[in-house]
Formats: structure tokens, C-alpha cells, sequence
């Protein structure tokens, strides 16, 4: 089974190096890299790619910026292949990764989605389990062995807390073209498409191997807009769109479970005080709202 392996690439050209070594190094042949330049500020990345020579790996910059949301879908518009990995720039596959991937979706060809088992790894490539992963390990479903999910039970436990992570999946291409990232959002894009596809019938084989790792670091833009409220102004939109569409679909657990979200305003009160500390009036507010459900 061929994957394509969608790379989003605009910053840092020593983590994008680590990134694609991981996916020269994968166990498995059968694959296409495609390094997708937003068209980074004063770099050009075709000589980092021909280095490795290896006429799998692709470049392709675009010729303006399309920030993070139009990059991802430019990615999934430029596959190929029948399952896509669109991947972090600063993120490593363990080299088990796409041979998982292969098997459980060969084994499991109608699924939309296969999530494997991730380590988080910090800025330096050290192992790492700060608060917000340990959460994720705690809310995320117990399975020893590859399992099929889906439905309201797999919608319910998405809504509860977010315990993927979005660049170790691996999409079935006609659910990735059928439903696509959602227009105008920038962090919880990988939700929404997670929560659409459900909703649509798609399912998810979760494996627990552990095959990918997952940079965690303070410039992440999830981090950046965790700090200034941003991804909560635009999280609290998802949870009441997606309160709406499981109503609508008489999935009442999901529907309550998107109404709390506690795991998230639980996020957003921990930011209070850093932001209070900060002198951030506007963004305190905005944080303390969320907590609250306003």
C-alpha cells in the first residue's frame, strides 16, 4: 500500500531535516513525501530536499502564503495515494510508523482514520509528558490491542478531550477529500474534521504501538494562542456548532459532552493566571468567560 506523506513545512529547516530523515528511515518502501512550502520568508527549500536523494520526496512552494488552514488543504488536494499522513515539520516517525499504518488499514480498508501510539518529545527530542499529555493519556480510550471506534461513543470521547494527535494520523483519502479541513479554522481544524467524519460514519483503528513522535514546545502556534485566549474563542465556536449537529442527529451524549467541554474550559482556567501575571486584562477576561461556559 502506497501512503503519501504531506509534509507542511515553513520555519525551521533543522527540525524539517529531523522530519523527513524519519520518513527516509521508515521500515516500509512504499511511500511519497511531499514537503509543501508556505512560502517561508527568504528560504527555499529545494536544496534540502535533493540532498537526500531520493526521487520519492517532493517539493512544492507555494507561491504565496496560505497560513495553516490552506496549507492543509493544498496538502490534501496534492495526494495521490489511497492514505495520507499529513505530518508536522518538526515531528519524527519511529520507523515502524507507516508499516502500522499499512496493516491496519489493509485489515480495516473501509475506516476513515488510524491513530497510533505517540511519545511527546520536547524542543531538544527529549522524552517528555508535561500536564496536558498526561490528561491526554488519562481521557484517552484503553485498548491494549488495534481496536475499531466509532459513532456516538468515538464522537462523545473526542468532545470530552481531545486525546489524538493530529499529525501521527493517517487518513483514508476519499473520507480526507469527502469532508475536508473546515474553512477559517487554525487550531482545532483536526477536531472538527475528526468530529465531521464521525458524524458522517466514519471510524478510527486506534493501534497502541507506540510509532510517532510529537514535538511539544512553547512556539508552537497552539501554545502561542493557548496564551493569548485565540484558541478558545475559536473552540468555543466548534463545541456549540458541534452541541447543534449531535443534537440534530439524536447522539445526545456527544451533544452534552460538546455543551461541557471541561476538559478545555479546564485549560482555559490555567491560563488565567499567567495572563493576569502578564498584565493581559483583555485576554484574562476572555480565558475566565471560557472557563466559566460563557
Amino acid at each position: 500500500m502506497t501512503i503519501d506523506v504531506m509534509l507542511p513545512a515553513y520555519g525551521n529547516v533543522d527540525l524539517l531535516r529531523r522530519a523527513i530523515s524519519s520518513v527516509v528511515e521508515q521500515r516500509s518502501t512504499d511511500w511519497r513525501l511531499v514537503v509543501v512550502d508556505d512560502a517561508s520568508p527568504g528560504t527555499d527549500l529545494t536544496d534540502l530536499v535533493t540532498s537526500f536523494g531520493d526521487e520519492r520526496i517532493e517539493y512544492v512552494r507555494n507561491p504565496a502564503n496560505l497560513g495553516i488552514n490552506g496549507n492543509f488543504r493544498r496538502c490534501a488536494e496534492l495526494v495521490h495515494a489511497p492514505v495520507a499522513v499529513i505530518m508536522g515539520a518538526d515531528d519524527e516517525m519511529l520507523p515502524n510508523h507507516l508499516t502500522l499504518v499499512a496493516d491496519a488499514m489493509t485489515a480495516h480498508p473501509d475506516a476513515a482514520v488510524v491513530e497510533v501510539g505517540v511519545t511527546v518529545i520536547d524542543e531538544d527530542g527529549r522524552e517528555t509528558r508535561p500536564l496536558a499529555d498526561r490528561v491526554k493519556g488519562w481521557i484517552a480510550p484503553s485498548v491494549d490491542a488495534r481496536t475499531v471506534l466509532g459513532g456516538e461513543p468515538l464522537a462523545a470521547s473526542l468532545l470530552r478531550g481531545n486525546w489524538t494527535y493530529f499529525p501521527s494520523l493517517a487518513w483514508n483519502t476519499t473520507w480526507l477529500r469527502r469532508i475536508g479541513f473546515r474553512p477559517g479554522l487554525e487550531v482545532a481544524l483536526d477536531l472538527v474534521l475528526l468530529l465531521d467524519i464521525v458524524a458522517a460514519g466514519g471510524s478510527m483503528v486506534l493501534d497502541p504501538t507506540p510509532a510517532f513522535r510529537y514535538r511539544r514546545h512553547r512556539a508552537s502556534y497552539s501554545s502561542v494562542s493557548a496564551a493569548d485566549g485565540a484558541r478558545f474563542d475559536e473552540e468555543a465556536a466548534v463545541y456549540r456548532g458541534a452541541a447543534d449537529a449531535f443534537t440534530a442527529l439524536g447522539w445526545p451524549t456527544a451533544a452534552r459532552a460538546a455543551r461541557r467541554h471541561l476538559l478545555s474550559r479546564a485549560h482555559a482556567a490555567m491560563r488565567v493566571p499567567a495572563a493576569i501575571r502578564a498584565g493581559d486584562r483583555s485576554g484574562s477576561l476572555r480565558l475566565s468567560r471560557f472557563a466559566l461556559g460563557r
